[in-house]
């Protein structure tokens, strides 16, 4: 039962159930326990789907040579640090907090006045509210535990992807 021994298929499915898995956390805490997210949340969400799905395509995939899986790490790895950086900069700004007093306008209307790309970039600039630290679990904040499995599921994949696989039948 050592995930380190198994396919590459079982390690990527294994990836993707963590994203689905965290994803569905995230929306208990919003619609069950009341903690809006703010526009950095929303942001680590995108990431931790995308993650989610280049792990269920290379699963489903499941190639058998070693430079489409190590493709295939090196994609889901893209994808989880994109979602470290933005995990990153929240968590900065939560041990840091920034002078504002309000907390600015919401991700909608920053969506329609600079487009995603430009919404991104804002977002990075960090308003008041995603300084509050709402929920935190043995010490750490949402984003902080986001970073860390941004981190794990980046390093799994880039394993996964680069695990030299036995390819004789019976093993000594």
């Amino acid at each position: 039962m050592n995930p380190f021994r198994w396919s590459f298929r079982s390690q990527f499915l294994l990836g993707f159930a963590c994203c689905a898995a965290l994803l569905g956390y995230a929306l208990f805490v919003q619609f069950k326990l009341g903690i809006a997210p703010c526009p950095f949340c929303i942001f680590q969400r995108i990431c931790f789907a995308a993650l989610g799905v280049v792990f269920l395509l290379g699963a489903l995939h499941a190639p058998r040579a070693p430079g489409a899986r190590q493709w295939w790490g090196v994609l889901a790895f893209a994808a989880a640090a994109a979602g470290m950086g933005y995990a990153g900069r929240h968590s900065w700004v939560q041990l840091h907090p920034p002078a504002l007093p309000s907390c600015g306008p919401g991700l909608n209307f920053i969506v329609e006045q600079y487009s995603w790309l430009g919404a991104a970039r804002k977002v990075l600039q960090a308003t008041g509210d995603c300084a509050n630290i709402d929920w935190s679990f043995l010490g750490l904040s949402m984003p902080m535990w986001a970073l860390v499995w941004f981190i794990a599921l980046g390093c799994g994949a880039l394993y996964a992807g680069f695990q030299r696989r036995h390819s004789h039948l019976f093993r000594r």
